[in-house]
């Protein structure tokens, strides 16, 4: 889906495991990981300390799908009234290929970011997201009407390309903008805008 955090980690271990139910008509799949660092979006979640993260998705034929992502999360922010630990995701939504192949694809979707453990609520919020995807570049935008620390709009806009090399090892390239409705608050240093970018390296088992 669009929102797989980025992980520029030092240590990054998943295990992916898929069960097709009666007909192959849903797939349950699962993740689990480790990273140095959590990082989303150019910023460390986990204050620059290790993080464990997991996550169950529902799939369907017809494209749509539901999931559920946690992570370990150290804001340091608690004078903000964040006492919690956890990070927890919710999602919906619909991909699909266009025409014959898979060359060309969808994904649009609804998430619900929430911080269990926050004293109060203008930790949460929700985004609306699409991206399209053709060979192995990807373009997306996502829009929340009221983003992280109640920071008011917030528009997301980044692309993804991923290079093939041997062994089964690909060099992944990332680049998103960042633009805030309020800048007093977030993100760092005052601005209203910000480009993050990501550069890794990718195994395949």
């Amino acid at each position: 889906m669009f929102n797989s955090k980025l992980l520029p980690a030092a240590l990054t271990t998943a295990l992916l495991a898929g069960t097709s139910a009666a007909q192959a008509e849903m797939e349950i799949s699962g993740n689990v990981a480790l990273t140095s660092d959590y990082k989303f979006r150019g910023i460390s979640q986990s204050d620059e300390s290790p993080a464990v993260q997991g996550g169950f998705d529902l799939g369907w034929e017809t494209g749509i799908y539901v999931g559920v992502w946690a992570s370990s999360v150290d804001f340091d922010i608690n004078d903000n009234g964040y006492d919690g630990s956890l990070e927890l995701d919710y999602y919906v939504g619909w991909s699909s290929a266009l025409g014959e192949g898979d060359n060309i694809a969808v994904d649009v979707g609804y998430l619900l970011y929430t911080y269990p453990g926050d004293d109060g609520s203008e930790g949460d919020y929700q985004e609306l997201y699409g991206s399209v995807s053709f060979w192995d570049a990807t373009i997306g935008v996502a829009y929340s009407d009221d983003y992280y620390a109640e920071t008011g709009n917030f528009l997301y806009l980044y692309g993804d390309y991923s290079f093939s090399l041997p062994a089964e090892f690909s060099l992944d390239l990332h680049v998103g903008s960042n633009d805030f409705d309020e800048k007093d608050r977030f993100p760092p240093d005052g601005q209203d805008s910000y480009i993050a970018y990501s550069v890794g390296i990718t195994k395949t088992w």
